[in-house]
């Protein structure tokens, strides 16, 4: 098997699945559809990481060190943070862009 053939695990922590939960809920108040096409689109983005994991941009921030964690855009205002160790990705958060994420890191 070839190295571009290998997949990487992907695993989604108990936090970035209650942050995820908490958005939809959310988004639901306003659009059940909103909601469903959220949560639709993050397992796409999320599973989307077992392949290239690195083609997205650092998240840079004062406060998070620089080269940990990575970002990806979903649903136009949020961010799933993530960081890759050999060939697992960690998905940490799911933030919403609008808001302070500083927390994140303190």
């Amino acid at each position: 098997m070839d190295n571009e053939d290998k997949l990487c695990e992907v695993i989604i922590s108990n936090d970035a699945t209650q942050m995820l939960v908490y958005h939809a809920r959310f988004l639901a108040q306003v659009s059940e559809t909103a909601a469903l096409r959220f949560v639709e689109e993050f397992n796409e983005k999320a599973k989307s990481l077992q392949k290239f994991p690195e083609r997205n941009p650092w998240l840079s921030d004062l406060l998070v060190p620089s080269g940990k964690y990575r970002k990806l855009l979903i649903a136009k205002r949020y961010l799933l943070v993530y960081q890759v160790k050999n060939s697992t990705v960690y998905v940490d958060a799911v933030v919403d862009c609008r808001q302070d994420y500083g927390w994140l890191v303190r």
